[in-house]
């Protein structure tokens, strides 16, 4: 089998690639360029566009034996998750750019490239399952829940995961390490990517503030009483806690949280943590891994990256999808994605579009 394997830099791509390599397939490693000019993405090890990061993916190449070639899809980036994110800040949503990264690029621009020149599928480091089922390959859990990243490739669908390999999906961090130890790939200690790898620096709210620049507004209850001021709606996100800014005590004295963004007019309303509890979400553009998910169905599911999953009946009418949950969950943010998991199987995603 003819595999692309894509090389971020970093220690999961390299030892997914070796795997690959040591089953037998005839292998090619690829790198990314995301920017025209890494040096304004992330430096050092935290993010997965450095230039440290390209150097770091044709020594692991070289060490493997690998083919390797550097794609350039900066442009295409740029327009498809960086310009992205910035439009969904400013609508008032709060976006998830690793999964539109996933959805637009890894396994669309660069999948269909892939296949267009004669590779059976795309190798990647993603911590996540492909199993057989009985309609066909399925996106399950990793095994390892402290490193599984199938929510953020749950906007793949049938024929993407049919494509797709994820050879680390049953193995811990610290067993994928070992194994790059002992393979003397150079960067089997190297940090993992946090953050966001287009933001240099890290700070979001600058980053934000530098593109869409400043529109003061006001921070208020629900009474409509103001409580401070913003420099811009941008800067937050449902449920957030710290840094709202507020100059007048509350009556309670108790923390407030982000309830709602409004970006016409620039306010953000704050209110106490009961506040933030929903009993239903509303999601748009579905997204099925499968068979489309049945109305009536129960599902758990997981409204942010990092979060727990709360068990809902799911309902798909003209394009929208409305998960009534068993218990109130809170903090859910508009932009950001719900996932569907059948135990550790993945369904299918759509974009949350309001909480109620």
């Amino acid at each position: 089998m003819r595999v692309l394997a894509a090389l971020s830099g970093g220690v999961d791509s390299a030892v997914a690639a070796a795997r690959v390599r040591d089953a037998g397939h005839d292998v090619t490693a690829v790198h990314l360029a995301l920017s025209s000019n890494p040096q304004t993405f992330r430096s050092g090890a935290r993010g997965c566009c450095s230039l440290e990061d390209s150097r770091d993916a044709r020594r692991v190449a070289d060490v493997l034996g690998l083919p390797y070639y550097v794609w350039d899809l900066a442009e295409q980036f740029r327009a498809e998750v960086v310009d992205d994110f910035l439009s969904e800040y400013a609508a008032g949503r709060t976006p998830n750019p690793c999964l539109r990264c996933n959805e637009r690029i890894k396994f669309a621009a660069v999948l269909d490239r892939a296949v267009g020149l004669g590779f059976d599928v795309v190798c990647t480091g993603h911590y996540a399952q492909i199993l057989d089922g009985l309609d066909g390959p399925e996106l399950h859990r990793a095994v390892d829940p402290d490193k599984d990243q199938s929510y953020v490739l749950a906007v793949l669908d049938r024929d993407q995961i049919g494509r797709s390999l994820f050879p680390l999906g049953d193995s811990p961090k610290a067993e994928v390490r070992r194994e790059a130890a002992a393979r003397g790939i150079l960067v089997a200690d190297k940090p993992d990517s946090h953050d966001i790898c287009f933001i240099a620096d890290g700070d979001t709210k600058g980053f934000l503030a530098s593109h869409l620049g400043e529109r003061p507004g006001h921070v208020v209850d629900s009474d409509g009483v103001v409580l401070g001021n913003h420099d811009g709606a941008y800067a937050f996100t449902v449920g957030q806690r710290k840094g709202l800014g507020l100059t007048v005590a509350t009556p309670d004295r108790q923390p407030r949280y982000v309830l709602s963004i409004e970006p016409t007019t620039n306010i953000v309303t704050v209110g106490p943590r009961e506040a933030l509890g929903v009993n239903e979400i509303v999601a748009e553009r579905p997204r099925w891994c499968g068979a489309q998910v049945v109305s009536g169905e129960v599902f758990a599911v997981q409204y942010r990256a990092h979060g727990e999953t709360v068990t809902a009946t799911v309902h798909v009418d003209s394009g929208l999808l409305r998960a009534t949950l068993d218990e109130p969950a809170s903090g859910v943010a508009p932009g950001q994605t719900l996932v569907l998991y059948d135990g550790t199987r993945v369904r299918g995603s759509a974009t949350i579009s309001a909480a109620l």
